[in-house]
């Protein structure tokens, strides 16, 4: 009988053990695994992170967007940051990924950068010289809206495909003539002698998104609504004190606190739902980035636009 009963036991434990494995495995994944979150250096993300707001999230830093899109390709990363030319590239790249949330417009968060010894004084001074850009990174959509701005072609200009590690000394060396860049790459470049020609008021909008991947939308559901909500809150808690979101920064970033506060002052924004009026305003950014054969067709990004927690960012 005890033999019976033990058989019994063991037969029911293993039925269980199959069941939740079969049918709660999305649950069982949204309990235990963390959410693995990319962020950059800067942005509402390292506002986060500093506030220890995701105690129980992995945090990944990368230098940019496509090389934060790369990792979200590969599955180390469920959610990260980027601004609006990355995803066109990752979706040009085969990523799956989708977009569910943004930012309001940051345009004078990226600009063009020149030595003020130059003498230049609008960016068509700049036809026959060399211009440093991260290729793939929202400053790349900053350039096409110059040239287009300017009636200039980008064989105008040479373009040299630098990250911003190999950019700066190569801007402060004058290896190159202007150097196109973000936040806060842009105000740790503002040094005695530097002069921004442009940035992208009128040109572009500059927005932050973010992506998230299907599986973790599939088996994670509840720790992304979760960590968008406590964004949310971070990002406008931050808006509310920019003296305290500076201070708190500022070590995060490792970046001087006059530094990190001019670059706050222009480039935070906060978090915003997507609307069809944004979907297609990342779709022209698209099919621009196909006409000029940048990516190697047309994609549908707009269709990787996910409004499913806009009412949690409205």
């Amino acid at each position: 009988m005890r033999r019976t009963t033990a058989t019994l036991t063991a037969a029911v434990a293993l039925l269980m053990a199959s069941w939740l494995s079969a049918c709660g495995g999305e649950g069982e994944a949204d309990a235990y695994e963390p959410l693995k979150i990319g962020y950059q250096r800067f942005g509402g993300l390292s506002l986060v992170k500093a506030k220890e707001a995701a105690p129980d999230a992995e945090w990944s830093l990368f230098e940019s967007g496509p090389a934060l899109t790369e990792a979200l390709k590969a599955g180390a990363i469920d959610i990260g940051q980027t601004g609006e030319a990355p995803p066109i590239f990752a979706a040009a790249g085969k990523t799956d990924f989708r977009i569910v949330a943004t930012s309001a417009p940051v345009p004078k968060g990226e600009a063009v950068l020149v030595k003020e010894k130059s003498g230049f004084t609008s960016f068509t001074d700049l036809k026959g010289k060399t211009v440093a850009l991260n290729k793939g990174s929202n400053v790349n959509w900053l350039l096409v809206k110059l040239l287009e701005a300017n009636d200039m072609t980008i064989d105008d200009i040479d373009v040299k495909y630098l990250k911003p590690a190999e950019a700066r000394p190569a801007f402060d060396n004058d290896q190159v003539d202007a150097w196109i860049i973000w936040d806060p790459y842009f105000a740790l470049a503002e040094q005695p002698g530097v002069k921004v020609l442009v940035d992208a008021t009128g040109l572009a909008h500059n927005r932050e998104y973010v992506l998230v991947t299907p599986e973790a939308l599939e088996e994670k559901p509840e720790k992304v609504e979760a960590f968008l909500k406590e964004y949310r809150e971070v990002t406008d808690w931050g808006i509310a004190h920019p003296q305290e979101r500076a201070t708190l920064l500022a070590p995060e970033l490792k970046i001087p606190l006059d530094t990190t506060t001019r670059a706050l002052e222009r480039s935070a924004q906060p978090l915003a739902a997507l609307t069809p009026e944004i979907a297609a305003e990342l779709q022209e950014i698209a099919d621009g980035f196909a006409d000029l054969e940048l990516i190697p067709e047309p994609v549908d990004i707009a269709g990787r636009v996910d409004d499913r927690y806009s009412d949690i960012l409205e």
